[in-house]
């Protein structure tokens, strides 16, 4: 009777202690899934904010213009872009960033010539044009790529406006242009003194006359800044 009795009792403990561990490594594998849960959600909390300044957009061209005769323009799909658009648009399309013009209150000339002087005029001023588009919730953004021409060997002066109107501290800035041979010229530098607060990483230059056979070389690019 107490072999009987004893062999009950190591029966029992057994079961106890199966019980006990088939509790327990539920609960260990619950916790890796939450722990994983939140990493994927830390990851994808960086939001992206792709600006850009262009022509289009920024000009009443002529329904008739010739998209082929100018560097600076592209007739993709029958609508009419110019180069810097080209590029941010890919960007959106590999990073999911929401898409943002730098629009100006008041339009630039579709004469090229004019173009030009006008832009010269408000160089030699310093001048700071007027914005119609502001970005809402600004702070909510972690990284900015940001889009221009070369003109006149740096930024567009409407892009002062914009990296002047936001606080781009602990923001990191993302260049992108595009150009005739000038590259960025002094924009980078430009950049760093306007946001000495801001992480300003390598950007991406293009010649004009390029852009649409440069979308493999964007797309590189992409991935490369953000390894």
């Amino acid at each position: 009777m107490k072999k009987l009795l004893l062999l009950c009792l190591v029966l029992l403990c057994a079961g106890c202690q199966s019980q006990v561990e088939e509790e327990v490594l539920p609960q260990e594998e619950v916790s890796q899934e939450v722990v994983q849960e939140v990493s994927q959600e830390d990851t994808s909390s960086d939001r992206i904010l792709v600006a850009y300044f262009t022509r289009v957009g920024n000009t009443d061209f002529p329904s008739n213009v010739d998209a082929s005769s100018s560097a600076s323009l592209i007739n993709e799909n029958g609508e009419l872009i110019g180069n810097t658009e080209y590029i941010a648009n890919v960007i959106v399309e590999e990073t999911d960033g929401d898409k943002f013009l730098i629009e100006t209150e008041t339009k630039y000339p579709a004469d090229y010539d004019q173009l030009v002087d006008q832009e010269q005029g408000q160089r030699d001023q310093n001048s700071r044009p007027t914005l119609v588009s502001h970005v809402e919730n600004f702070d909510e953004y972690d990284t900015i790529y940001l889009g221009f021409p070369n003109w006149w060997y740096s930024m567009p002066m409407p892009v002062y406006s914009f990296l002047e109107e936001y606080d781009f501290s602990g923001k990191t800035i993302i260049p992108f242009n595009t150009s005739g041979s000038s590259g960025f010229s002094d924009a980078i530098s430009e950049i760093e003194r306007l946001c000495p607060e801001a992480t300003v990483l390598e950007g991406y230059t293009v010649n004009g006359s390029q852009v649409q056979n440069s979308h493999d070389d964007i797309v590189a690019w992409i991935n490369e800044v953000n390894q």
